[in-house]
């Protein structure tokens, strides 16, 4: 595919597609935009078939003209590859379940959407960092229309909350970008994870950038934007925001603060491990006594999204792969259980948990679906969500032994609160006529939950086939962040530190498949 601009078609169709929904009818502007995900997902599986695995570290390269501030530099790694599969995939679904849902100003609600997906897929691609920037807050408004818009009552206070605070926590992120800037006479990011900024500056650089990724994660304490977003977006606005937009902030740890400022990264450490801690339980606790079952579902996000980010940090390849895995795991299930809420809230219009009851009695396929989705959120062996919890908790645990102790809670957690939810929506007696007259899942439904079912299953049985695309990538992380890992707890008074030894191995190994 030497020559051919797959990545800028990619943000052309869904782009020229958002435009040309705002001047059709509502049913038309339905099936351009199915149409336009459509083809950004058939591409996605061919930049997947044609990515080079062990081959070069950046594929599919584009250089275009420089626009100002912007140069359109794109291109992606193993990582960036990933993210982009989920994103091309999720975008048709949420078409799919906003079919007959939403009725009021279709055209610009699907132009929203495929705004939405342009630049998703532009942050992902992005090898400027200004361009990434742009690409990056620019996916703030879409999604505040989103939710301003076609919301629940309490719309409009979401979605300035949720607007203001992932805002605010860039304004400190473009400060440092334009010292860097500066600093290197660079604004290539692969030129930047090479280039060596001074250790003292390097910490200033990481809180810049930790301020804009930890809000959009959301990390405890900055995470109370989140519930309320969830609770107020149509079901499309959360599958999509539960199942790309919270991995723009792992992205962006992945890609910016560890290889940028890797000395920093492994001073402050122990403040991730320690927000993170206290993250898992704390929400993971607010989410037993939830009664909505959005907000439910958006605690649990919380608290996995913690999991992702002490795998990160563990500088080692079985954490920084298992936290991956958990961001397409997380993405696929927790859109998958929003899928779920959205299916009865169509048919009984309350998400109060308290209302449903017996549901297994007259939708038995949507009891299995919401079922499978629930074991997968818990961790069950055979799902995608138990290979992202075990490989962030082994990395974990070898630098950290109280941090994988405390985290590994969630494990216990999430099957007490997942679990008493299916007991109190699947089990128990027909509460009322409204219920019991509740009809099973169309074939709409069946069409929107099944392939998401199977990709979470293929991942839990395979999961090979989503991580050899990223191993060598892993690899030159680890040789850039492995002078700075943090001690392990267990012998920290050794001359290298216990957990960079396997990171270092690792490294070595992969680093020598490739030549």
């Amino acid at each position: 595919m030497s020559g051919f601009p797959i990545l800028t078609i990619m943000l052309l169709i869904p782009a020229l597609a958002a435009i040309a929904c705002l001047f059709v009818p509502a049913a038309t502007a339905r099936m351009v935009a199915l149409g336009a995900t459509f083809a950004d997902f058939a591409l996605g599986i061919l930049l997947w078939a044609n990515f080079d695995i062990g081959g070069a570290q950046w594929q599919f390269v584009e250089h275009g003209p420089r626009l100002g501030f912007f140069a359109w530099d794109l291109g992606i790694d193993g990582f960036a590859l990933m993210l982009i599969m989920l994103s091309v995939f999720l975008m048709p679904i949420c078409i799919g379940a906003s079919w007959r849902s939403v009725t009021n100003r279709v055209p610009e609600y699907m132009a929203a959407f495929l705004l939405t997906e342009t630049l998703m897929i532009g942050t992902f691609a992005a090898q400027d960092l200004f361009l990434f920037y742009l690409f990056f807050e620019a996916g703030l408004i879409p999604m505040y229309l989103i939710i301003g818009i076609w919301g629940g009552v309490n719309r409009i206070y979401a979605s300035y909350k949720f607007f203001l605070y992932t805002l605010l926590g860039s304004l400190l992120m473009l400060i440092a970008m334009l010292y860097m800037v500066q600093t290197a006479g660079t604004s290539s990011i692969p030129a930047l994870q090479s280039f060596d900024f001074p250790a003292h500056v390097q910490t200033w650089l990481w809180l810049a950038f930790f301020a804009s990724f930890a809000v959009k994660m959301p990390m405890w304490p900055v995470h109370t934007w989140l519930p309320d977003a969830h609770v107020q977006a149509p079901t499309a606005g959360s599958v999509i925001l539960a199942g790309v937009l919270l991995k723009l902030g792992g992205y962006g740890f992945l890609r910016f603060s560890l290889p940028m400022f890797p000395e920093a990264s492994g001073q402050l450490t122990w403040l991730i491990f320690g927000l993170s801690a206290v993250a898992v339980i704390y929400t993971s606790l607010v989410a037993l006594v939830q009664s909505d079952m959005k907000k439910l579902i958006a605690y649990s996000s919380v608290a996995h999204m913690a999991i992702v980010t002490i795998g990160l940090f563990a500088f080692n390849r079985q954490g920084i792969e298992g936290a991956m895995i958990m961001m397409l795991s997380h993405g696929l299930v927790s859109g998958a259980l929003f899928l779920c809420v959205g299916v009865i809230y169509d048919r009984l219009h309350t998400r109060e948990i308290s209302r449903y009851g017996g549901l297994a009695i007259n939708m038995p396929r949507y009891a299995l679906f919401f079922l499978f989705f629930t074991m997968a959120s818990i961790g069950l062996p055979g799902t995608s969500g138990f290979v992202a919890e075990f490989l962030s908790l082994m990395g974990t645990y070898q630098v950290s032994t109280w941090i994988a102790l405390l985290c590994t809670t969630s494990i216990i957690l999430g099957a007490a609160y997942m679990l008493y939810l299916y007991r109190r929506i699947a089990f128990g007696e027909i509460k009322s006529d409204e219920v019991r007259a509740m009809e099973d899942l169309s074939h709409r439904e069946l069409w929107l939950l099944a392939p998401i079912a199977a990709v979470a299953l293929w991942m839990g049985v395979y999961p090979e086939s989503f991580m050899a695309p990223m191993r060598k990538d892993v690899a030159v992380l680890l040789t850039r962040v492995d002078r700075a890992a943090p001690p392990s707890d267990s012998k920290p008074t050794a001359g290298k530190p216990a957990a960079t030894t396997p990171a270092a191995a690792h490294a070595a190994a992969a680093h020598g498949t490739t030549h």
